[in-house]
């Protein structure tokens, strides 16, 4: 009987501890500015077969619930090709796969530009991996070069201007 006890005890501690820490990955998603993305991404990353230098003040992402990450930062393409620079234009790089605009896309680093109303996402080899329409925010007051914000239909928003993109788990 006294085992029975203890084993029922058991199971009740196991169960406790388990609870806290299904609350937490079931917490909010974190949308995360040029300060909070600094202390994270390079300071220069490769594209193409060179090392360009990011631009950490405009970079922004997200830090999901479970703690995967997605990141963005615009990228000095000086150094690169003008058909180069028409595409690459930031750094993407997300931990999990992700819905973007109406396609989808896996884990991974790209590097990612806004072309008409376009957004072009490439590998790290320059190749077209998914091209999604783009749309404006046209009443957006101080648009940034680049920012993450929560997107008010659910997700977010990944803005270059008042061009943005839409993207969700």
């Amino acid at each position: 009987m006294r085992i029975l006890k203890m084993a029922a005890a058991s199971a009740l501690a196991v169960t406790m501890m388990a609870v806290p820490g299904a609350m937490v990955a079931q917490g909010s998603d974190t949308v995360l500015k040029a300060a909070d993305t600094q202390k994270i991404l390079p300071a220069s990353v490769f594209y193409k077969g060179q090392q360009a230098p990011t631009e950490l003040r405009n970079s922004g992402g997200v830090k999901f619930a479970d703690g995967f990450f997605v990141l963005a930062t615009l990228v000095d393409t000086s150094g690169y090709s003008t058909g180069v620079q028409a595409k690459y234009q930031a750094y993407f790089i997300t931990e999990v796969p992700i819905k973007l605009g109406t396609g989808s896309l896996g884990a991974g680093i790209y590097g990612v530009g806004f072309v008409g109303d376009k957004f072009v996402v490439t590998d790290v080899g320059a190749h077209e991996v998914v091209v999604v329409s783009s749309a404006e925010d046209a009443a957006l007051k101080h648009p940034l070069p680049l920012e993450v914000t929560a997107d008010p239909a659910g997700g977010f928003r990944l803005y270059a201007g008042r061009k943005y993109v839409t993207f969700s788990r």
